[in-house]
């Protein structure tokens, strides 16, 4: 009798290690399976935008790689957050995948919605990064990121920037800004950037921090003026353009980007094959010329670099919000 409070520990143990090993085989044996069906590919945003546009050009080469057909589902709405949420929630087995913009860290910090980007989320790779520039209509007397920064503090209350809404990126790069240099400016959301475009242009508002594809007309025909971008190194579709960095404004880095995402707990051994397929089609000369195209540049990241952007802009855009008291509409 002694020994049998032993013997039950054995017999727990031994349980234990069948119970293991079965999910393991269970879990080896749907990873050798995968995938067994089309793959989806969420886009919270509506058909036609730069996101729905990448993943269409990269579905092809995804199911060639994959042995499935790839599929694109839009779901827009509620600043990317239905789209989310519709990921958070499906079938943690690798055939639904997200691809969103940084949208993905900024708007659950404005909206309330029911997913933790922290947690509830597989992080497979980061497609895209694209810098914004800051533009300014010719009638603002500056040429540089300096003369403006001087020019508007002795306005202080007479300059207004764009952006594409409330609590997007391009607003938050503007508070970023403000609180970077000490200057005041009063937002001004579009809903869109291209609704602003006619306001700058006719210079009711002055200044505003697009993405580099759609300034680009505008600035090639003189009809506004591009004084810095938002990355740490100069853009070569701008020449002549230097950094806010290079300047005068010290370490101002802003950059929007794109990333592919499943749901939390789906099996590693599948996780870690999205990952390789996605992050060499991101990276393939048809897909890396179309983003270079349009100001972006490829990236394709490790799981663990993709990781530790998304916490970090997280954290980062959670301060700039608090710091400069955001609200949206």
């Amino acid at each position: 009798m002694k020994y049998a409070p032993q013997k039950a520990r054995v017999v727990c143990a031994c349980t234990l290690l069948v119970v293991v090993w079965a999910a393991l085989t269970m879990t080896t044996a749907i990873s050798a399976g995968y995938p067994e069906r089309p793959i989806r590919i969420i886009v919270p945003l509506a058909a036609g935008g730069a996101i729905d546009i990448i993943a269409r050009a990269m579905s092809p080469q995804l199911s060639a790689r994959l042995g499935q057909s790839v599929i694109v589902d839009n779901r827009a709405g509620a600043a990317e957050t239905i789209g989310t949420e519709l990921t958070a929630r499906a079938t943690p087995d690798g055939h639904t995948v997200l691809m969103a913009s940084a949208s993905f860290v900024v708007s659950p910090q404005f909206f309330p919605v029911q997913y933790d980007v922290l947690k509830d989320f597989t992080y497979l790779t980061q497609v895209t990064r694209q810098p914004y520039v800051l533009i300014v209509n010719p009638s603002v007397p500056a040429t540089n990121a300096r003369e403006l920064i001087a020019w508007i503090k002795v306005n202080p209350n007479g300059v207004n920037f764009a952006s594409a809404g409330s609590g997007s990126l391009m607003h938050l790069t503007g508070e970023l800004f403000k609180a970077s240099t000490g200057v005041s400016m009063t937002h001004v959301p579009y809903k869109g950037m291209a609704l602003a475009y006619p306001d700058i242009l006719a210079g009711r508002v002055q200044l505003g921090f697009p993405a580099i594809i759609t300034a680009l007309p505008h600035v090639r025909t003189g009809k506004i003026r591009a004084l810095g971008v938002t990355s740490r190194a100069p853009v070569e579709s701008l020449p002549g353009v230097p950094t806010l960095h290079e300047s005068g404004v010290a370490d101002f880095e802003v950059q929007q980007w794109y990333g592919v995402y499943a749901p939390a707990g789906i099996p590693a051994a599948i996780a870690a094959r999205l990952n390789q397929e996605f992050a060499a089609v991101t990276k393939s000369p048809g897909i890396a010329d179309l983003l270079a195209a349009s100001g972006s540049e490829a990236v394709g990241n490790s799981r663990a670099e993709f990781a530790a952007h998304v916490r970090s802009e997280f954290a980062r855009w959670r301060k700039v919000i608090r710091d400069a008291n955001v609200r949206v509409n």
